[in-house]
């Protein structure tokens, strides 16, 4: 397949989608870059243009409440279903591998190229899999953001929501309704969240293992316990200690600057702010699918 854009957009993260949505380009990627799962928007934000509820939510720390809108991810969703069904993502997520030649993208899966993408102008967001559009800064240690995903097996009916440690080491703990049960339940497992060095997912004072450690640390420090136990020969109330297992840890490096290699590829300046602004605006050409919504 050969097309021809005036413009492109080249990334797949909240912003690249964003961006691609307000002006109406084309968007390619190789792989879906979700927002994290517990990433907000503003509450105050008017998403009516969108078809989306942005009500308030609140998030239980120790000593406050915290009010926020709903899950990025859901804007997210809501604005990349449009962009295929404008036929704005035209290579949905077929494409493994893209590599800008002179003018033209050429998009490959596994086993050949499926497509060539001549352009303009490209705007260039990021993509794992891309090569030839920018060169990356270099910088003397790599950092990465590190979630581990950790299962309560005891003494997961809490009404915490956030933890914050202020390490870099699980900086952040999410307390939210597990999914390894059905419906709705008040039984929450943990999502840590932590900034770390190649260096340091290597050592295992870091590890999966660590991370549950301290997440049981931090939950017993605070008076958080597991369920009662009955009575203690003092008449006090006895409870079980908490326990946990590590389910999963998955990890993404931090994007560093980036500049172009060549003057038909663009590093977007992006400004959130800007393009929430005139989301209302941009939805009027796509009215036809919206008002269905």
């Amino acid at each position: 397949m050969n097309y021809r854009y005036d413009n492109v957009v080249v990334g797949s993260s909240f912003e690249a989608v964003l961006f691609a949505f307000t002006h109406r380009y084309p968007l390619l990627c190789t792989e879906y870059d979700r927002p994290f799962r517990f990433d907000y928007l503003d509450s105050e934000l008017n998403l009516d243009s969108v078809g989306l509820d942005n009500k308030p939510t609140k998030i239980k720390t120790i000593s406050e409440e915290l009010i926020v809108g709903i899950p990025k991810s859901l804007l997210w969703e809501r604005l990349l279903f449009i962009l295929s069904l404008e036929s704005l993502s035209p290579l949905s997520n077929l494409c493994t591998s893209l590599r800008k030649i002179d003018n033209k993208i050429v998009c490959s899966n596994e086993y050949s190229k499926i497509a060539e993408i001549e352009f303009n102008t490209c705007h260039y967001f990021y993509d794992n899999n891309a090569s030839g559009f920018a060169i990356e800064k270099t910088l003397a240690s790599d950092k990465y953001i590190c979630y581990d995903w950790i299962a309560i097996n005891r003494g997961g009916k809490q009404q915490i929501d956030l933890i914050e440690t202020g390490d870099h080491f699980t900086k952040e703990m999410w307390f939210y309704p597990s999914d390894r049960i059905d419906g709705r339940t008040p039984v929450k497992d943990v999502c840590t969240v932590s900034l770390l060095t190649a260096e340091q997912i290597k050592d295992f004072n870091y590890s999966e293992t660590m991370a549950r450690f301290k997440l049981l640390h931090e939950m017993e420090t605070r008076g958080m316990k597991g369920p009662s136990n009955g009575y203690g020969p003092n008449g006090k109330l006895k409870h079980y200690k908490i326990r946990a297992t590590s389910v999963n840890r998955t990890i993404r490096k931090l994007k560093h600057e980036i500049r172009s290699k060549t003057s038909d590829i663009k590093i977007a300046e992006f400004n959130k702010k800007d393009y929430y602004e005139n989301l209302p605006e941009a939805c009027v050409g796509y009215d036809r699918l919206l008002r269905h919504l």
